[in-house]
């Protein structure tokens, strides 16, 4: 009898096949900055096809571009991947949030075939209507105090340095990668309030407007719930949690955790994003933002 042999340990592992879903909705990539998991969202849209996907807001950095220009070859990656899904006939909506609201001049245009607008209603397979928006419209630090927003955003900042520091000693420790940012939003009181009083606000505006449901972003922490009868949706982001919302083809909604659906390590996803230089795949041209 022969034994079957094992393939060598350096045997390459096939990528699995695309997964298909009737829509993605994705927010909050912060492109242009460092703490954005370009890499992890290259392979999710890589990885992932759809007859629509959102990009609710916050997609390009304009307020970290403004001060200093960063863009590493896996920020024009991902332009380059989103432009291509449309060109091969995904629908791609742009929904700017305040971090890229330069894009908000331009409302009503296409962007290589990525459309722009303000907001969106998208209607779910099994019939639910949904507003898609941002949500920094109902953040009142970001309305009426700019500047405590910036200050705030400098802060968050030194927080995710500290975070990717921190994971620097617990790897050498052999220990797993661990949100710092994350568990001081969820402990710290103001936070959670914030938090709280942000999922309330975006229920009370879908209820209002005759909406079975909200889309959103903003807030970087994922949430899928109803809250007495309105669907709130946030679809978190890819600088902490690397998370999307998708609907599958019976209508039903799910977070999708791409850092546990493929066991990766943010802390190597950083150390790539900053070192590697890609190679270009078909149709590739460099296509820098420009915030105003």
């Amino acid at each position: 009898m022969t034994v079957p042999q094992s393939p060598p340990a350096s045997a390459p592992v096939a990528d699995p096949a695309p997964r298909r879903y009737r829509t993605i909705f994705v927010s909050d990539v912060h492109l242009g900055t460092r703490g954005c998991k370009a890499d992890f969202l290259l392979d999710f849209l890589r990885h992932t096809e759809s007859d629509t996907l959102y990009l609710v807001g916050d997609i390009i950095d304009g307020w970290r571009l403004r001060k200093g220009w960063y863009w590493p070859q896996a920020h024009n990656d991902v332009v380059q991947k989103l432009l291509r899904k449309a060109r091969k006939g995904c629908r791609v909506v742009y929904v700017p949030g305040n971090h890229d609201e330069f894009a908000r001049s331009y409302l009503g245009n296409d962007f290589g075939s990525i459309e722009l607008t303000a907001e969106a209603e998208h209607v779910t397979a099994d019939g639910r209507r949904l507003l898609v928006t941002h949500g920094d419209a109902f953040d009142g630090v970001v309305l009426y105090a700019k500047w405590l927003a910036l200050l705030g955003d400098h802060a968050y900042t030194l927080a995710l340095t500290l975070n990717h520091w921190f994971n620097v000693v617990r790897r050498k420790l052999n220990l797993p990668y661990w949100s710092l940012s994350g568990f001081l939003k969820n402990r710290v009181k103001n936070a959670v309030s914030f938090i709280t009083n942000y999922e309330t606000a975006m229920v009370d505006e879908a209820r209002r407007r005759k909406f079975d449901g909200v889309v959103c972003g903003h807030i970087h922490h994922a949430e899928l719930r109803e809250v007495d009868g309105i669907l709130y949706c946030n679809d978190g982001d890819w600088v902490e949690s690397c998370t999307a919302l998708v609907e599958h083809a019976d209508g039903r909604l799910e977070i999708i955790d791409w850092t546990r659906e493929r066991a990766y390590s943010p802390l190597e996803a950083w150390t790539a994003a900053n070192s590697r230089t890609a190679a270009p795949e078909e149709d590739d041209t460099v296509i820098p933002p420009v915030p105003a």
